[in-house]
């Protein structure tokens, strides 16, 4: 058994480690938020969006990738509803988090990342950073304002 001894540390070291791409001292950022305003800032102009009114919108984070979906509200039940998805991988560590859109229904937006400085307080998600996009001609800000939808 002595022989062994010096080898069950090593051992247990190496299974114990996993690949993670997020830390544990992250945001509680896990379950399903509704987008309630965003503001996006455009070359000093800001546009406010109250999606609380005409158009809903989730975005959906497990451990490892992020959704979203969003649609008109109170539309015709024919194809003038307007339809938005995306998502794709993230990775958070501590109040950073980075998207990375993966999916999109405009193929021009999809293989970008985006860098967000995040804050969680209590069931309020707020999300700022910028949205860079060179084959759309998007260079822009945005801050996204989001409460978690009760299960």
């Amino acid at each position: 058994m002595k022989l062994y001894w010096p080898i069950i540390p090593l051992f247990v070291g190496a299974f114990s480690c996993t690949e993670s791409t997020h830390s544990s001292v992250s945001l509680p950022v896990q379950g399903t938020w509704r987008l309630i305003s965003a503001t996006v800032v455009t070359k000093g102009d800001s546009v406010t969006t109250d999606y609380t009114k005409g158009t809903g919108m989730i975005k959906i984070i497990n451990e490892s990738h992020f959704a979203f979906l969003r649609h008109d509200e109170n539309t015709p039940k024919d194809s003038s509803n307007h339809f938005d998805a995306g998502g794709g991988r993230y990775t958070i560590e501590g109040n950073t988090y980075t998207e990375h859109l993966d999916f999109y229904a405009n193929k021009n937006w999809e293989g970008n990342t985006f860098h967000f400085t995040i804050s969680v307080n209590n069931d309020t998600l707020v999300q700022k950073g910028k949205e860079k996009v060179e084959s759309e001609n998007v260079d822009r800000e945005i801050i996204e304002k989001y409460v978690r939808v009760s299960p």
